[in-house]
């Protein structure tokens, strides 16, 4: 069953990928093109979830998991399901992998949302501070023993320690009426950093070592043990804010040009980048609340976007949105098979695929003379 499965959705993605490829032509119609490049995603995504939901320590076939799922999608079918298989899809994967799609959607338009304020190919969700000072609200949480007086405490703080880094960020960016464009990055390293030596001290003075390794472990990403109320905690925040975000794609596009030219053209630079920022902002907070500090899904997911669809943001935005969730899917469902029974931590698997294949657009860019 395994063997099928992998090479089903092998075969379906390769398909997918060359169809993508040759359909979104830039000369194309630009409806035609979105409309081809998110039916294709939304196909691959819901495979992605059948497919890895379906793999596991009890395996369950591939068309009962898909039609469990299209039943909790409000698809009234027939199943043949037994009440343990039902369970073990409804109750403990599919809310799992529906945190992944939601947290590496977030991520990754935020990513590309980021890349076009800063105009920076290196820009990622963590750039003004979010993904620290979320870090450092779960490690307080943590260190004083707070979790234990409800499992939601530790995301609530690591909300509350996102948007209170990235406030500061702001802050300081913004001191005396300075463009914060221009030393926003700088304040976001520097905070980065004073977060960090933070965390540090609080790792060393941390005397009870499952803490500790708690602390380390959510450091490094995880998807695991989450519930329907993990879920509902994120999904209004991400889907409005992702919804908000998509509406300014246009003015995204407009201010590539130059700001001078944007705002020629009616748009009110400041105010539309204040409000995106804060968006993105936004909904990296919530998905670090819920999944600890997740690399490389902002940074290289836009990348991989525009080698397929261009640079236009009014395609770039809605398609990585699907792709960041697409491969954070596969990423958490690498982390619960590789070393079962043991389960490695998502962010570590984003890393060691994620950091070569950034190298390798890296090295093609400087290839061509070109930059991201």
């Amino acid at each position: 069953m395994k063997v099928s499965a992998y090479a089903q959705i092998s075969s379906k993605t390769v398909t997918l990928s060359k169809m993508l490829r040759r359909t979104l032509d830039v000369k194309a119609p630009l409806a035609l093109r979105l409309a081809l490049a998110l039916g294709m995603l939304a196909l691959l995504l819901f495979l992605s979830f059948v497919v890895t939901m379906a793999i596991g320590a009890v395996d369950v076939p591939v068309g009962v998991t898909a039609s469990i799922v299209l039943q909790q999608m409000g698809i009234p079918l027939g199943t043949t399901a037994t009440d343990v298989q039902w369970s073990i899809i409804s109750h403990v994967r599919l809310p799992r992998v529906l945190t992944a799609a939601l947290v590496g959607a977030a991520l990754a338009l935020a990513g590309a949302t980021m890349q076009g304020i800063f105009r920076n190919p290196l820009a990622d969700p963590g750039i003004i501070g979010v993904s620290a000072g979320g870090a450092l609200g779960a490690v307080v949480a943590i260190h004083f023993g707070l979790r234990s007086l409800h499992y939601l405490v530790t995301p609530a703080f690591a909300f509350i320690g996102a948007l209170a880094a990235v406030m500061l960020v702001y802050a300081l960016a913004a001191t005396r009426g300075v463009d914060p464009l221009t030393t926003m990055i700088l304040a976001g390293v520097a905070v980065q950093a004073f977060i960090g030596s933070i965390i540090s001290a609080v790792l060393t003075l941390t005397a009870n070592v499952n803490a500790m390794r708690e602390i380390v472990f959510w450091l490094t990403g995880s998807l695991g043990a989450r519930s329907w109320t993990h879920v509902q905690l994120i999904l209004p925040f991400i889907v409005v804010g992702s919804l908000l975000l998509l509406f300014f794609a246009r003015d995204l596009n407009l201010m590539a040009l130059g700001e001078d030219s944007a705002r020629s053209m009616g748009v009110d630079v400041k105010r539309v980048r204040l409000v995106m920022l804060a968006l993105a902002a936004l909904i990296t907070a919530v998905a670090v609340a819920v999944s600890g500090i997740i690399g490389f899904i902002g940074l290289v997911v836009p990348h991989m976007v525009r080698l397929v669809v261009g640079p236009d943001h009014r395609i770039v935005l809605p398609t990585s949105l699907l792709a960041g969730a697409i491969l954070l899917t596969w990423a958490d469902f690498g982390s619960r098979l590789l070393l079962r029974p043991q389960e490695l931590r998502v962010g570590l698997i984003t890393a060691f695929f994620g950091a070569p294949f950034f190298l390798y657009l890296l090295y093609r860019h400087k290839r061509q003379g070109n930059v991201l």
